[in-house]
């Protein structure tokens, strides 16, 4: 029985009752908005997860942080220590993206080395698989594709992206109307190959029912994912975006009716003009499904600073009603990512979801700012490190100071506007 039958049947379930004592709601609230679909709880079957989360409308902005090998890099060790960082820095989830080395060892490791909720791409494995054995990414096979989402379902992944609203239609509309930038988003550019190479449909949206009977098997989250994301500001909120997005509102409407837990995954490259309206379509069109948004980053011209582009348009999004950041790191659109960029992305995602919850009113956000200022106010350093998003920075700089100026930093010296006289 899923999650979603459960509350729907009146039954008692821990992970409500774990989710309303870390939010601070009546367990009531998180009931009602799982059976709903408008808060998700990803926790597959087989795994035991320490730090369980909750996403959805009236609770904190989540953040996800991706690690993962590449083909050029694969070093599990290393994936395991950015794993850590992140879960250290505050990352509510993590996705494992990797496309190099022994994927099911890589994978089984990250399951059981990390605290919190655990997604992939199953249709990169699949990719790969295809690859090995020397066809190309349009030879990628429907029953393939589906074997490796059982296979990662049975090993304990808590939730999935699945391509789901990119269908011939879609296709149709994206090679009509074309793009600047293209599809960027890897998984999608995968199924596009293979619809305008063999003419078939989307196996994800042509077997969805066969999709959701793994989901349902092992209450897997499903993250229907934006294969039409823009990949630059000049794409976005264009046709086959939307289009996209409309496929996907109906397919959550069937995950519900089997009791399949979903959301809804967004853009991308989008202006700050444009960001609210994306989130209001993205709400209204998904039936107010949680949206998970990568960033979206607010201008393409700032390579290396792509934590900061995003976590301004981050911070917009999530006030608008985005439920769940996917961070982006100072490496975006450069390299894979490494220990100290993920770092930095995780932190900088923090700061916009935390931003957005002030204006949100999430039970506890303000209070938390106010406890900052009233420290600040006193020169209390070690309590304003107890309330700020980052201590390990606030340690390393206030360590920079001489010692004479304990009291205050060196900025204003003894002019402290903070200090009485």
């Amino acid at each position: 029985m899923t999650l979603i039958e459960l509350v729907r049947g009146k039954k008692e379930s821990d992970l409500i009752k774990k989710v309303a004592q870390i939010e601070s709601l009546s367990e009531e609230f998180i009931r009602e908005g799982v059976a709903a679909g408008t808060i998700v709880i990803p926790k597959n079957i087989n795994r035991n997860v320490k730090k369980i989360v909750g996403i959805g409308a009236g609770l904190k902005t989540k953040v996800n942080a991706n690690i993962g090998t590449s083909p050029e890099h694969i070093n599990i060790t290393e994936e395991l220590t950015k794993l850590d960082i992140a879960v250290k820095a505050g990352a509510d989830a993590v996705m494992d993206l990797s496309t190099g080395g022994n994927l099911t060892q890589i994978r089984k490791e990250i399951l059981a080395a990390s605290p919190v909720q655990v997604g992939t791409v199953p249709i990169y494995e699949a990719a790969c698989r295809t690859v090995a054995k020397g066809k190309k990414i349009s030879q990628l096979d429907g029953d393939l594709l589906f074997d490796v989402i059982e296979e990662q379902a049975e090993q304990g992944v808590d939730f999935i992206t699945v391509h789901c609203g990119i269908n011939k239609s879609t296709v149709e509309i994206l090679n009509r109307q074309g793009r600047l930038a293209g599809v960027v988003s890897r998984g999608g550019s995968f199924i596009v190959k293979c619809i305008n190479a063999t003419g078939k449909e989307n196996p994800l949206y042509e077997q969805y029912d066969r999709l959701l009977a793994i989901a349902k098997k092992y209450d897997i989250t499903l993250s229907l994912g934006d294969g039409f994301r823009p990949g630059c500001i000049q794409d976005a909120s264009d046709g086959p975006q939307i289009a996209e997005l409309s496929v996907l509102g109906e397919l959550v409407l069937k995950a519900r009716q089997e009791g399949v837990q979903s959301m809804i995954e967004g853009p991308g490259h989008v202006p700050l003009n444009q960001i609210e309206t994306n989130v209001m379509l993205a709400k209204r069109m998904g039936h107010n499904a949680p949206l998970y948004f990568l960033g979206p980053l607010v201008t393409d011209i700032a390579p290396g600073y792509d934590h900061i582009t995003s976590a301004i348009g981050g911070a917009l999004a999530a006030s608008s009603g985005v439920d769940f950041i996917c961070y982006v790191t100072p490496a975006e659109h450069l390299r894979l990512p490494n220990i100290e960029d993920v770092h930095e992305g995780v932190i900088s995602a923090k700061i916009a979801g935390h931003a957005a919850d002030i204006v949100k009113g999430v039970k506890g956000a303000k209070e938390r700012d106010n406890e900052m200022s009233k420290w600040r106010k006193a020169r209390n350093w070690e309590k304003q490190k107890e309330f700020c998003l980052d201590p390990e920075k606030f340690t390393k700089e206030r360590a920079k100071l001489p010692p004479r100026q304990e009291d205050v930093c060196t900025m204003c010296g003894e002019f402290c506007s903070m200090k009485d006289e």
